[in-house]
C-alpha cells in the first residue's frame, strides 16, 4: 500500500510545501499539481505615503511590488510567510500569525488607524477591506494578481479513482471547489486535511474517508494534520475505504 499526498497548491509554495512534508513523512508519494496560476497585474490607487499596507498572501506582496518601488510603509500580514516575504522585499511588517479574523483582530487590538490598502488576489476568501470600513476605518482595496484555474493532470485523476490512500490538503474554499469539481469517480479512500472550517464546509458529503481541519490556520498547522493523517491512512488495510 502506498500513500501519497496531493499538492494542489499554486507555485512556488506548492513545490515548497512538498519538499517540507518529503521530509516529514517517511514512505509516502508526493504529487504536485496546481490547480491554480498566478498571474500577476493589476493598478494601484494613488499612493500618499501614509496608508497601511495589509497583506493575506505571498502573492499580494509580489503583485505590489512589482507595480511599485516605494517601500517606506509599515503593514500588517495575515501569517508569517506573508510577514517574511514582504520584510525580503523591504517592507516593515507585522504579522497576525494566523487568519483573516486574526488579522483583523490583531489591527483592532494594536489601534492602528490606517488608512489601509489591501493588496489582495481577483479571488478572496474574506472581505478585510469591507470588514475595516464597517469598524470605522478608512479602508481600500486593490487586485494585483489573479488565480486561474488549471487542471489536474491524468496523473491525480488515475490517483483519485485508484483504491489507495490518498491525503487532500486544502488551503482555501476556492481551491477545495475546483479540485472537488474535477475529481470524477474518485472510489480512492480520501483525507482532506483542511485549513479552516470555510474549507472543510466545501466538501461534500461521502466524498472523503475524513475531514480534518487544521489546529492553526497556517503552514505549520497543516503540515502537522498532514503528518498526522498520513499516520491514519497508514493503518487502513488494503487501503480500502469503509463502508
Amino acid at each position: 500500500m502506498t500513500v501519497t499526498i496531493l499538492i494542489t497548491r499554486p507555485e512556488p509554495e506548492a513545490s515548497r510545501m512538498a519538499a517540507e512534508l518529503q521530509a516529514r513523512c517517511d514512505a509516502v508519494a508526493v504529487v504536485v499539481s496546481p490547480v491554480m496560476q498566478i498571474a500577476y497585474g493589476g493598478t494601484l490607487p494613488d499612493l500618499a505615503g501614509d496608508e497601511v499596507l495589509i497583506f493575506t498572501s505571498r502573492h499580494g506582496v509580489e503583485g505590489f511590488c512589482r507595480l511599485s518601488a516605494r517601500r517606506d510603509f509599515a503593514c500588517y500580514a495575515v501569517g508569517d510567510a506573508t510577514a517574511e516575504a514582504a520584510e525580503a522585499h523591504g517592507i516593515r511588517a507585522i504579522s497576525a500569525g494566523g487568519d483573516a479574523e486574526a488579522l483583523l483582530a490583531r489591527i483592532a487590538a494594536e489601534g492602528a488607524r490606517g488608512p489601509f490598502l489591501h493588496l489582495r488576489g481577483a479571488h478572496v476568501a474574506a472581505d478585510v477591506a469591507g470588514a475595516l470600513r464597517a469598524a470605522g476605518h478608512v479602508a481600500r482595496d486593490t487586485v494585483v494578481y489573479d488565480q486561474v484555474e488549471a487542471a489536474l493532470s491524468p496523473e491525480v485523476q488515475a490517483l483519485l479513482q485508484g483504491a489507495e490512500p490518498l491525503i487532500l490538503p486544502l488551503m482555501s474554499p476556492r481551491s477545495a471547489r475546483i479540485v472537488l469539481a474535477q475529481a470524477t469517480g474518485i472510489t480512492a479512500p480520501l483525507f482532506v486535511a483542511a485549513i479552516s472550517r470555510k474549507v472543510a464546509d466545501e466538501v461534500p458529503e461521502g466524498v472523503s474517508h475524513r475531514v480534518d481541519i487544521a489546529e492553526t490556520p497556517d503552514l505549520p498547522g497543516m503540515l502537522a494534520l498532514v503528518q498526522d493523517q498520513v499516520r491514519m491512512a497508514k493503518r487502513l488495510e488494503g487501503g480500502k475505504r469503509p463502508q
